[in-house]
């Protein structure tokens, strides 16, 4: 009985069929492929009289993570699989800024020597006095929870990210429901130096008034200097490079951060007054902050856990992100049913929310 319908049918109604299917077909498609970071908006809420750039994505009842990325980097480098992987699993994400980075306040009026300079003070002794501190940088942090009356989180911190987490866990445990430090540092004296073309990578990422074109190759040079050996990929650097870079860069920024992970010097002591459930990732493939550095700095957090990610340097890609994730939550729901974890409505009471400037593609 098909066949008769399906001749009476005029052609132009065919591929009008046709058409409407394949419309819904590239729906389906770019729903299931858009960002995350383009699905919701970007909001300003003022922090200790700094404007700190936010996301919130997720379940309003869901846990809340908190993700602080690392030195010059925006949210945006948390990366698509991550941040999706973290809302597929019934999280509350919420990401920010740092100050002098992305959206956030800069501090255009402070001053910011050259790295080189920064890192020949410190070789001899002196310690420089930064323009602000990575305590400063936490407080933003915990001032971002307030503002969505978030009482407790997850903290998840990458590389200069992960130090600013260690010292919110450490200044406001009631905050905290766990620790996640990735590829991140204690800090201490002993512990492996840099690579050299690691440190000149990181250093490109400091240049400012350079045009576009030279720093998207700066950023894609950093990306295969410092990223993990096995997953690197140069369509996803230049891809990411080119959305961090329509959204703005700010390399004297990046010299004030450099100057604030410097004055915080070794923070082994700190780590020890941690008393929250805390992992510690780290790749062994890792040319910035070597391996020892996470080995270290779970061995001096009671209780920690380390886990080591083969291939894995230091950066975000997607594959080292899912192995991030396979490590992490797990970690959660173990934490969850041992200690019970109090994740209850917050009862803070009323804080002004930030300003949405609304989302657009990055």
């Amino acid at each position: 009985m098909l066949m008769p319908v399906v001749r009476r049918m005029s052609w132009w109604m065919v591929l009008g069929w046709m058409a409407l299917g394949g419309v819904a077909l590239r729906a389906e498609i770019a729903s299931t492929t858009e960002s995350p970071f383009d699905r919701y908006p970007i909001h300003f809420t003022t922090v200790n009289e700094t404007a700190i750039a936010y996301q919130d994505m997720g379940p309003r009842d869901g846990e809340a993570v908190l993700l602080i990325m690392g030195l010059g980097a925006q949210m945006l480098h948390w990366g698509d699989t991550l941040v999706q992987g973290l809302l597929d699993s019934g999280y509350r994400v919420v990401l920010l800024d740092n100050r002098d980075a992305g959206l956030s306040q800069k501090f255009y009026a402070l001053s910011a020597p050259p790295v080189w300079w920064t890192l020949v003070r410190a070789k001899v002794g002196f310690t420089p006095e930064p323009a602000y501190r990575l305590q400063d940088m936490a407080a933003d942090a915990v001032g971002v929870l307030d503002t969505l009356n978030i009482r407790q989180a997850h903290i998840v911190g990458a590389s200069m990210g992960g130090m600013i987490a260690q010292v919110l866990t450490a200044e406001y445990p009631q905050r905290v429901l766990t620790l996640t430090s990735i590829m991140s540092s204690s800090g201490a004296p002993h512990l492996t130096e840099s690579k050299t073309e690691a440190i000149s990578a990181l250093a490109l990422g400091a240049k400012s008034d350079i045009g576009r074109e030279l720093e998207l190759a700066n950023r894609v040079t950093i990306a295969r200097t410092i990223g993990s050996p096995d997953y690197f990929s140069e369509d996803y650097a230049r891809q990411l490079a080119v959305r961090v870079l329509n959204r703005g860069s700010y390399g004297p920024g990046t010299v004030r951060q450099f100057q604030a992970i410097l004055a915080s010097g070794d923070r082994s002591r700190l780590l020890g007054s941690i008393d929250v459930p805390a992992l510690v990732i780290h790749g062994e493939s890792d040319p910035l902050l070597p391996p020892d550095h996470g080995r270290d700095t779970a061995d001096k957090i009671p209780g920690a856990q380390f886990v080591a990610i083969a291939g894995m340097g230091h950066a975000l890609e997607p594959e080292v992100s899912r192995r991030v994730l396979a490590a992490m939550l797990p970690f959660w729901d173990e934490s969850r049913s041992q200690s019970g974890l109090d994740v209850s409505e917050d009862e803070m009471g009323p804080v002004e929310a930030g300003t949405s400037i609304g989302s657009a593609p990055l």
